[in-house]
Parts: structure tokens; sequence; C-alpha cells
């Protein structure tokens, strides 16, 4: 990787796609940059589709150009208007906007059909009859050259009448297919006569049952990628190998420019699974609550969770754009979500295991205190939190009988109370069994000179309010859960994935709106949940803790 600046003056490194669209944009080989973002929708995007998403809208704005948003639709088993719509709502949240340039690839099934039939004329495709059994014997293997089918050099006035009749429904599924004829001696697979076209009687969500045959994603792509100009096509490296049928595919047009494809490795993330058929099966089976559960990768699930989409975009440009795959630690992703949410985050108190705290000297306080609502963000403002003789601490942040170092609440210890000076304790109330039922302090007012080494935090026991709090936690216990030789990757669900319990938080949180960020002092950042939150009654997800307690257990 370089560390070139960047066209127009920008101080990101340089790496290897910017790179050539610069070389490209200044030997003047393209009229303007254009690129796409092409997903299948076949389920809901992730955090892998959100670094592919930063790639194409971010090289085109910065290039000058422009980035069209597609749904690669060839495949109507598998795909439906659920998943494009929340594609579309997913590439918007991230902060990009394709303006008058989306497009379906069932818009140009028509096209598409005709390309095909051109083929056919040019002797360059075929309908072949091989059964799926025979199809893997004539393919031949990597190490050994395939064998033509008998169908290949049939004439194209009959393969024109076949493909008609296949477009009319006159076949079963998977009896005949269009070839494209170009090399079954060729050492990559991809090229020996592969499949363009198939029969599949699948009624599609835009075209209904207009069609029953639709062409192979290989064929589709590219002849997308050149109707619509685009100049720079970007693919995870799992695609370089398709590249040659790509290029053999535009080379049979007359276009005044081809597009070109280039590879970057995809996004791979600890503790997590990238496979969209792996995340439909935790759906399917009911081991997460829905696409949008905050313990999934999916974009959705992010963003309930509560992951701003400015730290998702700056976590997606430090990792950077590479050839090589590599594993990429969660934990940047939970640096950037921190980073963004300490910024931006308000400041509030909320107890979750709560422990009663009585003021001795109850005449001497306040009736609230007043809090900064943003260290960081002096606009935020402050707002006041009523103050009285019964108040909440956390449960931990008292022993009986305290440690040399532990600088929180023991008898005769002081600690600071976090906006509101200073508790002393002055005795400890138990139960028959010897539990703790609360504790009398004395307290002193902020200008009060007392060393203290510990601050806690509190709230009012008699208008704090009490609501439903979801701890989420990693979703799996290892770094790689799909890499294991034998055992399946369910086996390491993390059982501790979510905690839900009651916490009782100051009053002003009873406003919180759905999506609202908080950073729980001294607990962790959470937001307001998107689906569960009510009027008066919201339910917080945990977005990410404080500090990363996983890399002291690791």
């Amino acid at each position: 990787m370089s560390d070139t600046p960047a066209p127009g003056g920008s101080d990101k490194p340089m790496h290897f796609i910017r790179e050539i669209i610069t070389a490209d944009v200044q030997a003047k080989r393209v009229p303007g940059v254009v690129t796409r973002f092409p997903p299948e929708p076949n389920g809901y995007l992730h955090i892998g589709h959100a670094k592919a998403i930063c790639l194409d809208f971010g090289m085109a704005i910065e290039f000058g150009g422009r980035c069209h948003l597609r749904m690669d639709d060839t495949n109507p088993a598998k795909e439906s208007v659920e998943y494009a719509e929340n594609i579309k709502k997913d590439v918007h949240w991230l902060g990009f906007d394709w303006g008058e340039h989306f497009y379906y690839s069932a818009h140009y099934f028509e096209r598409m059909y005709e390309v095909a039939r051109d083929l056919i004329r040019k002797d360059k495709a075929y309908v072949c009859e091989l059964t799926q059994e025979q199809w893997k014997e004539y393919r031949g293997v990597p190490t050994r050259p395939g064998k033509e089918s008998p169908f290949r050099n049939r004439p194209a006035a009959e393969s024109l009448e076949l493909f008609a009749r296949m477009r009319a429904g006159e076949f079963p599924d998977g009896t005949l297919c269009l070839r494209a004829k170009i090399d079954m001696a060729s050492p990559n697979m991809h090229l020996r006569d592969p499949v363009i076209y198939r029969i599949m009687r699948e009624p599609h969500y835009l075209t209904g049952d207009t069609w029953v045959i639709y062409p192979m994603y290989d064929f589709a792509h590219p002849l997308e990628d050149a109707f619509e100009g685009i100049t720079h096509s970007l693919c995870t490296l799992e695609f370089e190998v398709h590249r040659p049928l790509y290029d053999w595919v535009v080379e049979q047009l007359d276009l005044p420019y081809r597009p070109h494809q280039y590879e970057f490795a995809r996004l791979n993330l600890s503790y997590t699974v990238m496979s969209k058929r792996k995340l439909l099966e935790l759906v399917q089976l009911k081991l997460v609550n829905g696409w949008d559960d905050p313990r999934m990768p999916t974009v959705c699930g992010l963003r309930r969770r509560g992951y701003p989409a400015a730290a998702i975009r700056r976590f997606c440009e430090i990792i950077g754009i590479t050839k090589y795959e590599s594993l990429t630690d969660v934990a940047l992703l939970e640096h950037c979500v921190r980073d963004a949410l300490n910024k931006s985050a308000t400041r509030r108190m909320a107890v979750l295991d709560p422990l009663k705290v009585t003021v001795e000297n109850a005449d001497a306080l306040p009736a609230s205190i007043n809090a900064v609502n943003n260290p960081e963000d002096p606009s935020a403002g402050s707002r006041e939190i009523p103050f009285g003789r019964e108040l909440l601490i956390e449960r931990d942040d008292f022993m009986e009988v305290a440690p040399p170092k532990y600088f929180r609440l023991a008898p005769g210890k002081s600690v600071r109370l976090r906006y509101a000076g200073f508790l002393t304790c002055t005795g400890v109330q138990k139960d028959a069994t010897g539990e703790v039922t609360g504790i009398t302090c004395k307290w002193d007012p902020p200008s009060a000179e007392l060393k203290v080494k510990g601050t806690i935090h509190w709230v009012p026991a008699a208008q704090a309010v009490t609501t439903e709090v979801r701890l989420y936690d990693r979703l799996f216990t290892v770094e790689q859960p799909d890499a294991h030789e034998t055992k399946d990757f369910k086996e390491f669900l993390n059982p501790d994935s979510l905690t839900v319990t009651r916490a009782l938080v100051e009053p002003a949180l009873a406003g919180a709106k759905p999506g609202e960020a908080f950073q729980f002092e001294r607990v962790g950042y959470f937001v307001a949940d998107s689906e569960d939150s009510r009027p008066g009654a919201p339910v917080f997800n945990r977005t990410v803790t404080l500090k990363d307690a996983w890399a002291k257990a690791k």
C-alpha cells in the first residue's frame, strides 16, 4: 500500500483500487468514473457488504463520478421484494445515495435474451441437452481437459428454435440449457462452455411468470455493467477466476468502452459468520430474533444495536483495500463505535443491580443536581437530576470487607458521587440471612476537601424509572466459528450473547426516543431499541461496553 496522497488533495492513503482509478483518469482511459454496488436480494446486507458499499460509492464520490445501485435478481427462487427494499434502506442509512441510478437485472431480461440469440447466430452459443450427470462427466477436472458436448456443433438455426421454445416453456426444468462456446480444454473451468441460461419455473418478484428461463450470474453481470457504462466493476477475490469469462462476454458486444473487473479481499470479521446462507440458517432456526437481531452482523442488526453509520464507514476506511485475505478483529470495529459514541452520545446514569443508600444528613441535601449531557460537546448543555435522602448505587460499588486497593464504598470509606459531592459509609443494614440490604451514608458537598480515589454513579430512588435492558455480547465464543473441520459453526454459539435484565435509570431516560444513543456512565453505551421501545417505556440495547472485556479474557 502506498502513502501517496489521493486526488483532490485528500490525505487518505492510496490503496490499489484508488491507484488504478487514478491512473485511468489521468491517462483519460475512461470518460468518467462509474461504479456499481450489485447485491443479490436473497438476504440482508451485512458488515462485509458495508465494506463494498463504502468502496463502490466512495470511489465514485472521490473521483466526481457516480455509483449505481443494482439488484442482481437473476435467481428468483431465493429473492424477494423484502430483501430488495431493505438493501435500499441500508445503503441510504450508511450515508450513500444512488440518485436516479437504481436498476434491476430483471429490467434487462429482454435485452440479455437478444444478446444470447446473437451469440447463437455467431456460433458462440448453443443449446445443450446433456443431463446433470453427463455435464459433470463432460466438464472434466482442472487437471484434465473436458469433452465437447455432442450438441456443441448443432446448427445455429436449430439452437435458435430450441432457445425460443425454452423461453416459451415447452421443456421441463433442467432438461435444456444454453451454453457459451468457448474452450473445453481451458485450464479455467469457468471457460469450459459455461451455462449462460437455464430453465427455471419460478415466479420473479418483479416479472411474475413472464420468464421461465433466466441468465446465469456470470453472463448477466458483465452485460449489466456494459449496458450501464460501468468503468470499474469492483468484486471480491472469489470472482477473480471468473474474470476471463467476464471479459469474454463483454468482448462479444460492440461497445465504445469495455468495463473492467477488479478484485479485492472481502472482509472476514472475528467472532461472527459472513455467509448469507449461514445467517439465514440462524434466522430460520430461531437461534436469533430475526435478521435485525442486534447480535447479527447485518447492517440492520448493527443499526438496531446502536452502531453509528459513521463508525462503520470509519472502520471500512481503516481496514483498507488489499488483495490478500485476512481476519479482522471485531475489537477494531468496536473501537470505532466507542470513538464515535464518545463524541456524540448523551450521558445518563443507570443502575443495573441496585443497592439503597440512605443519607443521614438529608437536611443538607440540594433538591437537584446539575449534570452535563456530554463533556465532549459543550453545546449539548446539561440537565437537572432530582436528589434526595434515598439513592440507588450499584451493589458491587460497596463491600463490607474491602481489600486494600478497593476505592469504592466500604464502612468508614468515602467516594465521590458523580456530579453530587461525596458519600461516606456510616452503617450497614442486613436481612436475616446476612445479605446487605442497604447502607447509610453521610453526604458532603462538592466543595468538601475529601481525598478520595473512587467515583461512583447513582440514581434517585424516588424518581428512578424501571426499564428493560438487553446486554448483548458476541454471538460466538471463538474467532472463526465456521473454520472448524469437524464441528458445525452453530456449536460455537455464545450462550451468554444476550442477557435481559431490569435497570433503574434517571428520570430523563423515560423520554428516550427509539434509536437515541446514550452512555450509561461507568456501564456502557446503549441505544433505545427501535422496535420495542414505547413512549415513556424505552427498552435499551447495550451497543458496546466502555472497554474491551474480551481483550483481557484472551
